[in-house]
């Protein structure tokens, strides 16, 4: 709790900047680009319907037996559900919905938020996360790195049967298009019928039954691309590639922050990153009986944190969300034209074909056993 309340007051100090100032430069949050001078309510607005994960306490101890609050090292566990949570946002609701304040929202949206409370029942949960993490090597209470808790949520998405997400993680700095079609249009886990059935025709919506009766298509993606951007400070070089990710329509923002402090960035405005800040401590929130959520601390209602881009810690992940097939292709198209034709030291790389000396890929797919957490 001391060390919570004081970390805390650190990021208030160094980074909390209570308005934005008066520019004329646009505003880009997730996509959308926001002009201050006209339309001020409508950014805050935008950053308002953005879920916001925070520390919690009084929660029940992850495995049984361990912490009852994330205070002080959930940070990034946060920030990964952020993003995630966006992507289901996308997903369900559209890029353009907004929350208000007591007004009332589709199930959709409460039952997006049941994903993510703390119990152990809940897919995307703390308790789920830090137990993953266990495989991924970080024991519970351990601090995560973007890259870790890309892979943890790339193994819980296996297990949500509801969003069917694929989740793609990058491997040396590198999307292989080839890969993720693979992957999006792979048949349902669920039934080996399904495997052994006729060649399924994509239809002209993109989706088919196949012989089985079951419906194929493209499954929405949640691409993630872990990146290191420099030593031990960002090297300028990146800053343009980097802020160019929040302009493109399937922006899911980025994770990041300082050393041992994750921040959830969604914009910029200028040089200056903006981002949810995961570092408050508030009580665990379950739902009602009627499976809505009491959900005013989801989100949050004051004007959001920013940093100057070079103090960003050089271990980034960025993310995006393609719903269909031509989202993903008009990435494809804007990662070519915005970040590899202009960059002589590239960000990532974008690649059409597996790499011959990398081992075959195989489609995720979730394990027959019950694992521990899952």
């Amino acid at each position: 709790s001391v060390l919570s309340r004081y970390e805390n007051q650190i990021t208030i100090l160094s980074d909390y900047l209570e308005e934005f100032p008066e520019t004329d430069e646009p505003v880009w949050i997730l996509g959308r680009q926001h002009h201050l001078n006209t339309d001020k309510s409508k950014l805050l607005l935008d950053i308002s319907a953005r879920l916001w994960f925070t520390y919690r306490r009084k929660f029940s101890p992850i495995g049984g037996t361990g912490p009852s609050s994330d205070a002080g090292w959930g940070c990034m566990l946060r920030c990964g559900q952020m993003m995630l949570a966006q992507a289901l946002i996308c997903r369900h609701l559209g890029r353009d919905w907004q929350w208000e304040k007591h007004k009332k929202q589709p199930e959709e949206y409460h039952r997006i938020l049941r994903c993510f409370l703390d119990r152990k029942d809940c897919c995307y949960s703390i308790h789920q996360m830090a137990q993953m993490g266990v495989g991924e090597g970080k024991s519970i209470g351990e601090w995560f790195g973007p890259n870790t808790v890309a892979q943890v949520l790339k193994k819980l998405a296996l297990f949500d049967e509801w969003n069917s997400l694929a989740v793609y993680v990058s491997m040396d700095n590198t999307v292989v298009i080839e890969d993720i079609k693979k992957m999006c249009w792979s048949p349902p886990q669920s039934s080996s019928a399904a495997h052994s059935s006729a060649h399924v025709h994509r239809g002209a919506l993109g989706w088919n039954k196949n012989a089985a009766g079951f419906c194929t298509g493209w499954k929405p993606l949640l691409l993630i691309i872990p990146l290191r951007l420099g030593i031990n400070h960002i090297n300028p070089v990146y800053i343009d590639a980097f802020k160019e990710c929040f302009k493109m329509p399937q922006s899911l923002g980025a994770l990041g922050g300082k050393p041992n402090n994750a921040y959830y960035f969604i914009g910029f405005l200028g040089n200056e990153l903006i981002y949810l800040d995961p570092h408050t401590t508030q009580s665990f929130v379950d739902w009602e009986e009627n499976g809505t959520v009491d959900d005013e601390s989801f989100h949050c209602q004051q004007a959001p944190h920013r940093m100057k881009i070079m103090n960003l810690d050089p271990s980034v992940a960025l993310g995006f969300f393609c719903k269909e097939e031509c989202d993903f292709d008009n990435w494809c198209s804007l990662v070519q034209k915005e970040i590899l034709k202009q960059q002589s030291l590239r960000m990532f790389e974008l690649v059409q074909k597996h790499p011959p000396h990398w081992p075959p890929f195989v489609p995720p797919t979730k394990p027959e056993v019950t694992t521990t957490g899952a």
